[in-house]
């Protein structure tokens, strides 16, 4: 918890809803007068006394001292009109995201205000610009996104308008240090850092499910096994619920122009139309049963006595790798430079589909399958086998049965261009090239918003730098050979940096 003498001595929260009590939370933490006002009528009042009882909690989990409790409890001011807002340092509005309303509010603050006050938003999906246009001083004027719950997600984005002034952003970034938070600092665009970034997880994960690939919790399993996400993407839409997530996907795409890297699917608009929202109603991408999801029974791989001998492709991705995980499953491999006519054929893109590379190798698709190989075996918790469309019942069979020997997870999907985690993570990657291509964000402050801000394992960023930018670059490359969708044409930051083997954190001089 932070005593120190506050950057903002008198701080206003406009709206009192859990966003709005969060960030009251950490300014009376931090050491500022916090005045809540909500123009629903009773709703401050009820701001403070739910806020003293979670400092209460918090006193009885020894995490708050009774003096603490004290000095935080006597910082809060409910305000009955804005009127009563004329003497403070920051106005935090943290209302409805409609624009039209929070021009109108920021109209009447700034009549109301001294013009040292700074003015800030914390829209998640309005421009700041747009927002700061009605007013007479725009320089004073800020975003401020803070990320429920707001104790807890420890990240702030500092957003500058157009006329924003820039000691505005940096007396904002040192007061978001101040209450205990990483102050992230971005350009007045779609989605900022967070939701922009965020775009790659969610709308490929959609785009693979409406290609009938697998199904959602094949999807969900996979990309938390494989690459170490907390929650699956349809989890993640479940927990947020579409009806918050569906708008914002389609809003970002709009703001963009159509951008393709952004498209949202028929899915998640379907699936809002008939109020599969999410957990909070008990029905999604999942169903829930008081709660708790109901689990989602998955293949159980076949015991096999006898196996086919195995040929690897001579241009599979870590052929090495899986050559050495054949030798330690025992079975008798293939050296020969083509398969024989039993052989189990195994081959290991990226960002090519099994179909693909079946014919460009000139091998037979009926005994052929994919193995995706983009994550070392040692570092993955599942491994992610794919047919296509007239691979042979006994050779899938044999391709399930041989990759789960030693007990780890095996998914089986249809054929797809990049597997699943290749999708994914290319389009993660290549979204977030792009941001630090157009100058949202430093490659720096994009890594720790989105860690914070998401929880991903790693910045996109450093997971390309994992992976390697050649073999993201190559996945991107042949998904657009595949798909013939700009969606995945790679933006010129990664195609420069996987071109010359340079680290994506890598500035230009």
């Amino acid at each position: 918890m932070i005593n120190k003498e506050s950057v903002y001595k008198n701080v206003a929260i406009i709206g009192t809803g859990a966003m709005g009590r969060g960030i009251a939370q950490i300014c009376a933490q931090a050491g500022s007068t916090v005045y809540l006002f909500d123009s629903k009528e009773g709703a401050a009042l009820e701001a403070s006394k739910k806020l003293t009882e979670q400092w209460e909690k918090l006193v009885q989990k020894s995490r708050v001292t009774s003096d603490q409790f004290d000095a935080y409890t006597s910082r809060l001011v409910v305000a009955d009109k804005l009127a009563d807002l004329k003497s403070v340092d920051l106005c935090i509005e943290a209302i409805v995201e409609n624009l039209n309303v929070k021009k109108d509010l920021f109209t009447q603050l700034e009549a109301i205000v001294d013009s040292s006050c700074t003015l800030v938003t914390n829209t998640s999906s309005l421009s700041v610009t747009s927002i700061a246009a009605c007013l007479k001083l725009p320089g004073r004027f800020a975003g401020y996104h803070f990320f429920n719950p707001v104790p807890l997600m420890k990240v702030v984005e500092v957003i500058a308008g157009l006329k924003s002034d820039p000691s505005i952003c940096e007396n904002l970034s040192a007061y978001a240090k101040q209450m205990g938070h990483t102050p992230v600092v971005a350009q007045d665009t779609p989605g900022f850092i967070v939701n922009h970034a965020g775009r790659g997880y969610i709308t490929e994960a959609l785009r693979i499910a409406s290609e009938s690939i697998c199904d959602f919790a094949t999807i969900d399993s996979v990309l938390k096994d494989q690459v170490g996400f907390k929650l699956g993407p349809f989890e993640l839409m479940d927990l947020t619920a579409l009806d918050v997530s569906h708008p914002v996907m389609e809003s970002i795409y709009s703001q963009y122009y159509q951008e393709a890297r952004y498209r949202p699917t028929y899915i998640t608009a379907q699936r809002l139309a008939g109020g599969m929202v999410g957990k909070k109603v008990g029905e999604g991408f999942y169903k829930y049963d008081n709660g708790e999801k109901v689990s989602v029974p998955q293949p159980v791989a076949p015991k096999l006595d006898k196996f086919p001998p195995v040929w690897v492709s001579t241009r599979a991705a870590r052929r090495a790798s899986l050559l050495q995980m054949l030798k330690d499953f025992g079975v008798s491999i293939e050296t020969a430079a083509s398969p024989s006519n039993e052989a189990l054929c195994l081959v290991a893109p990226l960002g090519l589909d099994v179909t693909t590379v079946a014919v460009l190798e000139r091998l037979d698709p009926a005994r052929t399958v994919g193995i995706d190989m983009l994550i070392p075996d040692e570092s993955t918790k599942r491994r992610v086998i794919a047919t296509n469309p007239v691979t042979r019942d006994d050779m899938r069979e044999a391709a399930f049965a041989l990759f789960s020997k030693d007990g780890k997870p095996v998914s089986v999907i249809r054929d797809s261009g990049g597997f699943i985690t290749q999708r994914v993570i290319a389009t993660i990657v290549n979204i977030a090239s792009d941001m630090c291509q157009q100058g949202v964000c430093s490659p720096e402050d994009l890594n720790t918003a989105v860690t914070l801000g998401l929880g991903y394992p790693l910045g996109p960023l450093q997971l390309g730098d994992q992976l390697g930018p050649d073999n993201v670059l190559e996945t991107l490359l042949n998904l657009q050979t595949v798909y013939g969708d700009q969606r995945y044409r790679p933006s010129p930051w990664l195609r420069r940096r996987g071109a010359l083997g340079i680290s994506l954190m890598q500035k230009e001089n």
